[in-house]
């Protein structure tokens, strides 16, 4: 695998490029580094891991720099992933000609996860039709196998 992260917009796929392609085909190519990450992957410092048809998963583990006033990993942290793993999810579903957006989501934070605990989010596909991509998600810890978080959401499908 070739992680690597857009250092500047110019990096970033054109629009005319995500349209050229399905979208597993995109994710399948951002994985394997063909296709530049979007910074905000190493922000929040998680990753693209794996890429199946209606299945994306990203690993990462959170940093003091991810921590709430009380020292413990923020709660926009857990969202920010799930949105990645679960629309990643979706866009794995979009037709070449189509890209997506996230109409909404939702997050049930189950427990803290610990500073530096490596995590995997896993999204799945549930459903998708012309105009809406339906998918769930869930945190779970590397090593000790607990769930951390899940969630849900709903993106708009759009064709040009």
């Amino acid at each position: 695998m070739g992680r690597r992260v857009a250092a500047g917009p110019e990096e970033l796929a054109s629009f005319e490029a995500l349209l050229s392609m399905s979208g597993l085909a995109f994710m399948q190519k951002m994985l394997s580094g063909e296709i530049a990450g979007p910074p905000i992957s190493e922000v929040m410092r998680y990753w693209l891991d794996e890429v199946e048809d209606g299945r994306v998963v990203f690993r990462g583990a959170p940093e003091f720099a991810h921590a709430n006033p009380m020292g413990g990993t923020h709660g926009g942290w857990y969202g920010t992933l799930l949105d990645s793993c679960m629309a990643c999810a979706v866009m794995t579903k979009v037709p070449q000609g189509s890209w997506y957006t996230t109409l909404e989501y939702k997050v049930n934070i189950t427990r803290a996860i610990p500073v530096g605990c490596e995590v995997l989010a896993i999204g799945e596909i549930q459903h998708t039709g012309r105009s809406t991509g339906v998918a769930r998600g869930e945190i779970v810890g590397v090593e000790d196998g607990r769930l951390y978080a899940t969630g849900s959401t709903t993106c708009m499908i759009m064709t040009r």
